[in-house]
Order: structure tokens, then C-alpha cells, then sequence
């Protein structure tokens, strides 16, 4: 059956929507992704029905939004929803207790973490694939401050996440005019940073060269975490064929 897996930005609305935010609800958010990617194939009961609906999916459609926590074999399962990203319970147990711990803080919701806490942890997913931790707790604790406030943060953890998987699906999107593919995507992403941080007006300038440099590397370091994931792929199917 074909696998339901989501964009980083249809994720980001996903999880907004599941903090009761945002113009559309959790539904809403996953038939719009499930559409998009069928545009072409046609949408039909028959389309759908060879759709492996993810347990963790449904079990979010019946939550009550207002007690939504996640264990971390929850956050997890929604993780490995997102498009070229393999997560495990044993390495995101091992960033919460003790790689960032300082930055994702203690479970928000009793022994569950909060949906602004996953998305930390996705966006730590994403930022490991070329940075070390060391340099992943400096650049994100410039971006969020006080784990209990999250009013103090210069960008809250999903809007942050959403800006930068924006970026990314625009940047995927890019013809060649000239420059070489490299060149181009690394402007445009620049491009892109500093027209996502227009929206922010109490920002200093020195705020929004922080943002935007982070928004940048977040960008570049999922395209990186991509090319490696279809390095692998060609591989992989390279060595099955002839081995």
C-alpha cells in the first residue's frame, strides 16, 4: 500500500492545527496534503483506499485538542510522517535525557510532551543531519529562550519550522537560469529568509540576521539530509539489482 507521509510545511500546519490554531483543523490540514499529492493520479475512494492511513494520524483525529500530549514513541510515529526523515525511539530518548536536553526541557504535559516540544525535536532532526550538537544547542537557544515561556522566543519552535519547510518547497521548485543549481538555491533560499522575516516588524537587525542565517542552515541542511536519503536509495536499489 502507498505510504500517507507529509511535507515539512503540510506537517508545520499539522501541527499548528493540533494546537487549535491556525485556519484549518487536523482533518482539514491532512485531506489537503492526501489531495495535493494524488492531484495528479486523481482523487478517488479508490485512490485512498490503497492509502496506508498511519496509526498515529488517526489516533490525533480523535484527541481532544485541548489535552493533545505525545510520549516519545508518539513523536516518533509522527516523525517518520515526514518526508525523508527516520527517526528512532532509542536516539530521540537519547536527545531529550541528554544532547538537548537544556533545550527541550522536561515533558510539558505530565509524562507528555507538548506539540511545541515535538516540533523542537523535529527541527533538531532535521538540523542533525549536518551539524553536531554542540552547534545545534547554540543556534537554536539564540532563536528560544525560556522552555516554560514561549512568549520570550524570538520565533516560536512552528513557526519557525513552517518558515523554513516553505522556504524549502519553493527552493525544490527552482529552474536553472544561468547560475549553476547550487549557486541559485543557496540565493534564493537567502532570498527567501529575509522576505519570511517582512512579517516581524519589532525585530532589530540584529534579530533578523540570527533568524535568517538559522532559517538558511535549516534549509540547506534538510536538502543535504535529502540528497543523502536518495544517495541511498540509488544504492541500495543499485546493489539489490546486481548484487
Amino acid at each position: 500500500m502507498e505510504l500517507f507521509q507529509l511535507s515539512r510545511k503540510s506537517m508545520a500546519d499539522f501541527l499548528l492545527s493540533l494546537k487549535g490554531e491556525g485556519e484549518h483543523s487536523p482533518k482539514q490540514i491532512l485531506q489537503q496534503a492526501w489531495a495535493a499529492a494524488h492531484e495528479k493520479k486523481g482523487i478517488s475512494t479508490e485512490a485512498f483506499l490503497e492509502t496506508k492511513m498511519p496509526a498515529i494520524f488517526e489516533k490525533l483525529l480523535r484527541a481532544d485538542l485541548h489535552k493533545i500530549g505525545f510520549s516519545i514513541n508518539e513523536i516518533v510515529a509522527l516523525g517518520n510522517q515526514i518526508e525523508f526523515t527516520h527517526l528512532s525511539s532509542t536516539a530521540v530518548q537519547n536527545w531529550v535525557k541528554r544532547d538537548v536536553k537544556d533545550l527541550i526541557g522536561s515533558p510539558h504535559l505530565g509524562k507528555k510532551y507538548s506539540v511545541d516540544q515535538a516540533a523542537m525535536l523535529f527541527i533538531v532532526e532535521d538540523l542533525k543531519a549536518t551539524l553536531d550538537f554542540d552547534s545545534i544547542r547554540k543556534i537554536l537557544a539564540l532563536l528560544f529562550n525560556d522552555l516554560d515561556d514561549r512568549t520570550d522566543d524570538l520565533i516560536e519552535p512552528i513557526p519557525f519550522y513552517s518558515a523554513y519547510a516553505a522556504i524549502l518547497e519553493k527552493a525544490q521548485q527552482l529552474n536553472s537560469a544561468g547560475k549553476s543549481m547550487h549557486e541559485q538555491t543557496e540565493q534564493y533560499i537567502k532570498k527567501e529568509a529575509l522576505k519570511t522575516l517582512e512579517s516581524f516588524q519589532d525585530f532589530t537587525d540584529q534579530q533578523k540576521d540570527i533568524v535568517s542565517n538559522i532559517l538558511v542552515t535549516a534549509s540547506l541542511t534538510v536538502l543535504s539530509a535529502y540528497y543523502k536519503s536518495l544517495t541511498k536509495k540509488y544504492v541500495t536499489a543499485t546493489l539489490f539489482l546486481n548484487g
